[in-house]
């Protein structure tokens, strides 16, 4: 009876460590192919689409970068506007991480020697479930390799905003954002854009008529609350530069 117990008892033992062997191979196939998702090379036919606009109408040296993912890829062309009389040279490449802006930093930005770069990064990120510490890493790795290049140039890191769609990942894009803010903090030339707070509604929840049917991007209402905030942070340091 006591041998029976104790073979049953190996036998769960063995069951359970089984279970957690092919848990942790799911974890890593499952990491191995979110990698493979987020090869940066992916953007190569939108980079020389950059090369082609730079070769048929060289942005000039000193403007303001504007580089992300989708949100700020979709305002670009608003951008011009909304930041007037600010000269911007947009650059955005929708479903970007922060990875691809590290990798692309060369192309998408250092190239053109401007004095300020902002930056949108993070939502994809956080819906993909990439840990904070990578995307806080890439950010700090992002940060060093501007100020080895253009030591004055100044960053505007803006924060992953709220959406509808992504709403149940906002707990972690919010941990991203506490750590944007602090990296801004301790780094004079790096400023944090609060472009979370103002969509939201006093009782906490994300407002629900700034966005187009996805429930992601933003609609012309949200595109003026969220070009009224990043004017707001830039026109300070960036006005009398023109």
């Amino acid at each position: 009876m006591q041998e029976t117990r104790c073979r049953r008892q190996e036998e769960k033992s063995a069951n359970i460590f089984i279970r957690l062997v092919g848990c942790f191979f799911l974890i890593f196939f499952a990491s191995a192919n979110q990698a493979q998702n987020f090869d940066p090379s992916r953007w190569e036919e939108t980079m020389a689409v950059f090369d082609t606009q730079d070769a048929a109408n060289p942005p000039p040296e000193g403007a303001i970068v504007l580089t992300g993912s989708s949100s700020i890829a979709r305002w670009n062309n608003k951008a011009a506007a909304a930041l007037a009389p600010l000269t911007v040279i947009p650059r955005g490449f929708g479903g970007s991480v922060m990875g691809d802006a590290l990798y692309h930093l060369d192309r998408v930005a250092l190239r053109y020697k401007p004095r300020a770069i902002l930056i949108y990064e993070g939502d994809n990120d956080t819906n993909a479930t990439i840990p904070k510490a990578t995307i806080l890493d890439q950010l700090q790795q992002t940060v060093d390799r501007v100020h080895e290049e253009l030591p004055d140039t100044r960053i505007y890191v803006l924060a992953v905003k709220p959406s509808i769609s992504r709403w149940a990942v906002w707990d972690a894009a919010q941990s991203v954002n506490a750590g944007y803010q602090a990296l801004a903090e301790a780094d004079p030339l790096v400023i944090y854009v609060d472009t979370a707070t103002p969509f939201l509604k006093a009782d906490g929840n994300v407002m629900d008529d700034i966005f187009v049917s996805d429930n992601l991007h933003l609609n012309d209402m949200g595109n003026l609350i969220w070009g009224s905030v990043i004017r707001a942070a830039l026109m300070p340091h960036e006005a009398r530069h023109e």
